[in-house]
């Protein structure tokens, strides 16, 4: 994990292990318990889709309501990156057009 990664990151309690989820084709190093849209934040990416408009969006509101943090994960398109938890081996895949709710 580089450093810069790492300054992102919450101290991990002693012995917490990383584990690998695949981000657009890339390791994504993550930790238990972390949401995917934690992982994403904390590996330096900044827009999780754009709009049918093309406008980025990101983590919002981080509890669900927004729909602004939708991913595809393990295939499955249109999933609330703040509120499901990585696994290892889970791949995810960000930049879709996702659904213009305004």
């Amino acid at each position: 994990m580089s450093e810069s990664v790492r300054n992102l990151r919450l101290p991990r309690p002693p012995g917490a292990a990383a584990l690998t989820i695949t981000v657009d084709g890339e390791a994504v190093a993550a930790y238990p318990g972390e949401t995917v849209a934690t992982a994403l934040l904390a590996a330096g990416r900044r827009t999780f889709r754009h709009t049918d408009h093309g406008a980025p969006r990101s983590l919002f509101c981080g509890m669900g309501v927004c729909f602004d943090c939708l991913v595809t994960v393990d295939g499955q398109p249109d999933v609330r990156a703040c509120m499901t938890t990585v696994r290892a081996g889970m791949t995810v895949e960000t930049g879709g057009a996702g659904p213009c709710l305004s």
